[in-house]
């Protein structure tokens, strides 16, 4: 297991461990983290899973596939940081990463 911390627009902070291979998605539903919908239930088509990733996590990310790139465009707030939580798989190499979920999704 690791760790994942998720920060709302509003400053509030919830860490939960996350099983390996399961997404930042489908741990921040099952732990009722707000802000995350997650209503294609991560078919990557309709970024109500969009987060930001901290800057020091990003190059540890897998690349971006075009579908994500391409729902990501139409997010509300979206930047250099922006993820679909649905296509971030947990791994040990991702233990303690850290995302904000935008305001919009609040």
């Amino acid at each position: 297991m690791a760790k994942a911390t998720y920060i709302e627009h509003n400053g509030t902070v919830r860490s939960v461990e996350v099983d390996d291979g399961i997404s930042l998605m489908e741990a921040a539903l099952a732990n009722l983290i707000p802000g995350i919908d997650g209503d294609c239930g991560g078919a990557a088509a309709c970024a109500t899973c969009h987060v930001h990733v901290a800057e020091e996590w990003l190059d540890k990310l897998p690349a971006m596939e075009p579908l994500e790139h391409s729902m990501l465009d139409m997010a509300a707030g979206s930047d250099h940081r922006s993820r679909l939580a649905c296509q971030l798989k947990m791994c040990t190499k991702l233990d303690g990463i850290v995302v904000r979920t935008p305001l919009g999704q609040h």
